[in-house]
């Protein structure tokens, strides 16, 4: 079968997308999806999104990480599809879509930034050495010194199996701060194994974690990541965490057309 595929990214962050409005693609095929994200001998990518019809929204967003297994929420991945949905004349400037977390509301504002409405975060873990919480996906944040030089694939892997997160395991991000209301990130992505240029749940994990922990009282918050610069933004109401959103670039990368059984 012959398939139009569509390539973006966010801060680094790559996705090909599909749109199945007709429901053609063979979304239980894991082998086919982990395929056409390998880089050496498929497309390539840090995971793949489908497009779909949804009653009640102006679409759903169904994601798959590389290794080709339906994950949780995507924030880099939920701001791409905004810009893939107004590609295909879906939305114009604005949208309600829905993902694995639940509705999101998205925003396209000037020059490819998307703003994109995050789920509350009720619940933040606080211990010695690290911070729990699920931001439409889990995630440890840990402050590192030395961040520039960290090997976090081989550390991040490490807390990702632990017994800490069982066999679900969690993302872990590393973070060095470099002022108050700015903060450098880098993220080991469970189902991708590895480092990733960005991690949009992570950031968003990450500047929560910071003003929850007392690392800083801003409620705007910039983090540079490997592929770029991502903000977060939030209001807190007793210790639940509101009106989040996470606004960055997201940029149409190539279009192609591959053939698969």
């Amino acid at each position: 079968m012959k398939t139009t595929f569509y390539k973006y990214e966010g801060t680094g962050n790559d996705f090909i997308f599909i749109d199945n409005r007709q429901n053609s693609f063979p979304k239980d095929n894991v082998t086919l999806i982990e395929s056409l994200c390998n880089r050496r001998f498929g497309i390539g990518a840090d995971g793949l999104i489908l497009i779909e019809n949804d009653a009640e929204t102006d679409f759903r967003m169904v994601y798959y990480n590389s290794d080709g297994n339906e994950s949780s929420m995507c924030g880099n991945g939920g701001r791409c599809i905004v810009s893939f949905a107004k590609s295909l004349n879906i939305i114009s400037d604005r949208t309600t879509f829905l993902a694995a977390d639940g509705l999101h509301h998205a925003y396209i504002l000037e020059d490819g930034i998307i703003s994109l409405g995050m789920k509350d975060v009720t619940e933040v873990k606080i211990e010695n050495d690290y911070v729990f919480l699920n931001t439409g996906s889990p995630h440890h944040v840990t402050l590192i010194d030395r961040l520039e030089h960290y090997d976090v694939k081989s550390n991040g892997a490490k807390i990702r199996y632990s017994d800490l997160y069982g066999k679900a395991g969690s993302n872990v991000n590393f973070v060095k701060q470099l002022s108050d209301e700015h903060f450098r990130l880098r993220t080991y992505e469970r189902g991708v194994e590895d480092e990733t240029l960005s991690c949009g749940t992570g950031a968003t994990a990450t500047a929560i974690a910071m003003n929850a922990s007392g690392k800083t009282i801003s409620h705007k918050i910039k983090l540079d990541v490997e592929g770029g610069q991502l903000e977060v933004s939030f209001d807190k109401e007793n210790d639940s965490y509101v009106n989040v959103f996470l606004t960055g670039p997201a940029t149409f990368v190539f279009e192609g057309e591959i053939d698969f059984d």
